[in-house]
């Protein structure tokens, strides 16, 4: 697999690696724990799923796990995913879902990110992005929201979870 990296000039998103998992252990905090991780990470978890995520792209399977990067260090910010098949998903949708480290809040990277690996999907042949945000994340609602992104017809997750639901259409940018 050639190396994917996708930048705006003010951050790159580039596939999760397993050396990332101290920067990420270290930036988890409450609500990437609740809201993203199902649970507090341990290195050897960390580790065995950044390894899952890099086999993805090696095999081209649908999750595309990037790290949000900052800096010409490309500090680990965040992450962000993309699933190209899943629950709830329609053909050609992909389900994009994001989180930044406490630290990284508040300046418009997870926008930023979501903007990126929006261009990504429709160039891997997604036609459009779906965000699941829990009701009482207004927050990631925002994110979508300024990403383009209009509320549609929340859905309860096999588990009864009620999500509100964010789209996007997603085309091919010209060059």
């Amino acid at each position: 697999m050639h190396e994917v990296k996708l930048s705006d000039g003010i951050i790159t998103l580039s596939p999760l690696r397993v050396d990332d998992a101290e920067a990420h252990l270290a930036g988890e905090d409450e609500l990437l724990v609740r809201r993203l991780n199902g649970g507090p990470g341990t290195r050897e978890g960390v580790e065995a799923y950044f390894r899952h995520c890099r086999e993805q792209w090696d095999t081209a399977g649908p999750l595309r796990a990037f790290g949000i990067r900052v800096g010409a260090d490309e500090v680990l910010a965040g992450t962000i995913d993309l699933r190209f098949a899943g629950e709830g998903l329609a053909p050609g949708q992909v389900n994009v879902a994001y989180g930044l480290y406490p630290s990284w809040r508040g300046r418009g990277l997870a926008t930023r990110a979501v903007l990126l690996a929006s261009q990504y999907a429709a160039s891997e042949g997604g036609a459009e992005a779906v965000i699941q945000v829990e009701p009482e994340n207004p927050a990631s609602a925002a994110v979508a929201q300024r990403a383009g992104f209009t509320p549609c017809e929340p859905t309860p997750s096999t588990d009864g979870t009620r999500f509100d639901r964010y789209v996007r259409k997603l085309y091919v940018a010209a060059r």
